[in-house]
């Protein structure tokens, strides 16, 4: 038995009074040691946290416990450490936000759910899209086989995009995916509502796809992206392959950090050697930034940074903002 193990879980339930939930649920949390990030809202509870293996078996005790929440399915992973540095309960307005006039409320529309093996099945029909209800850099670490790619950097990017590429699959099955299920709970139900007359969805998003014992993640290429200290899971236990590529030579990789500029925080997936040469920056822009976090957290002296920009034929003029 693993002596840490992280749960993923939420919940679609109303709760009345979020606010005071999250304050008694974070002290709840604490006496456990626990950490991690929980979100509350009127329409649920969503979260992610780690700890000890016997505190964690409490903590899901004490929520099946509540006749609210008797009902959740908690996703659970092994781990040898803590995967948060904190831990963290709070109040939102929604649970994911696709930034609609009239939300979607998923006990009321939603796609319709497929097993593992169901949605396995989905993925090898030619005539059915599968489309990634996730963030790019999420799918650019990991993703199923043919799976479309939205080139959106956060959820509530993705109706409009949905709308200007409507015409190329509204007349065909539409299945989708993310990481828990959570985020396609609205998304199905948000396709129904426009008009898509057959959408469906993974149950329990790729973290139960990938522990399924019929498909054992086959069909995934490359990592699941995490929200934690973890980054990536292992989700294909069959015929695993890497798919990340360095955003600075392609080369395969699977490391993701923040770049360098605090105005951009675009997450790249790239080697510690380029990381350094090219000083965490996604551009040329974003390497001279005069703000550039990299600079500061390496200690390098200007000297040191005016060597390593020229060294790549780029002009070092501060980009300054």
């Amino acid at each position: 038995m693993s002596k840490y193990q992280v749960l993923l879980y939420y919940l679609y339930v109303p709760i009345e009074d979020p606010e005071q939930f999250a304050a008694e649920h974070l002290a709840f949390c604490k006496s456990l040691n626990l950490k991690g990030r929980i979100l509350v809202a009127n329409e649920g509870i969503n979260g992610t946290l780690s700890g000890l293996t016997e505190d964690t078996k409490k903590y899901m005790e004490h929520m099946h416990a509540d006749a609210r929440f008797k009902d959740t399915f908690f996703k659970i992973d092994p781990s040898e450490e803590q995967s948060f540095k904190k831990m963290f309960v709070r109040a939102r307005p929604e649970l994911v936000s696709l930034s609609l006039e009239d939300d979607i409320n998923p006990l009321e529309l939603t796609g319709a759910y497929l097993s593992p093996s169901e949605f396995k099945e989905a993925i090898l029909d030619e005539e059915t899209v599968v489309i990634d209800a996730r963030n790019d850099y999420e799918y650019d670490l990991g993703h199923f086989k043919g799976a479309v790619r939205p080139d959106i950097r956060s959820f509530r990017e993705l109706p409009q995009w949905i709308r200007d590429n409507k015409e190329t699959f509204m007349d065909k099955r539409v299945v989708t995916y993310c990481t828990g299920g959570i985020r396609c709970e609205k998304f199905s139900g948000w396709l129904v509502r426009e008009g898509f007359k057959d959408v469906g969805q993974l149950h329990g998003g790729i973290a139960t796809y990938g522990r399924d014992p019929e498909v054992q993640g086959e069909l995934w290429d490359g990592a699941m992206y995490v929200f934690d200290e973890r980054i990536s899971v292992p989700i294909n236990h069959v015929n695993p392959i890497i798919v990340g590529r360095d955003w600075f030579d392609g080369t395969p990789s699977e490391r993701y950090v923040n770049c360098g500029n605090p105005e951009c925080n675009r997450q790249i997936l790239c080697s510690e050697e380029n990381e350094a040469k090219y000083v965490r920056g996604c551009s040329h822009e974003c390497r001279v930034h005069d703000r550039n976090r990299y600079i500061e957290e390496n200690d390098l002296t200007n000297d040191e940074w005016k060597t390593r920009i020229e060294a790549l034929g780029e002009e070092f003029i501060f980009i300054v903002k």
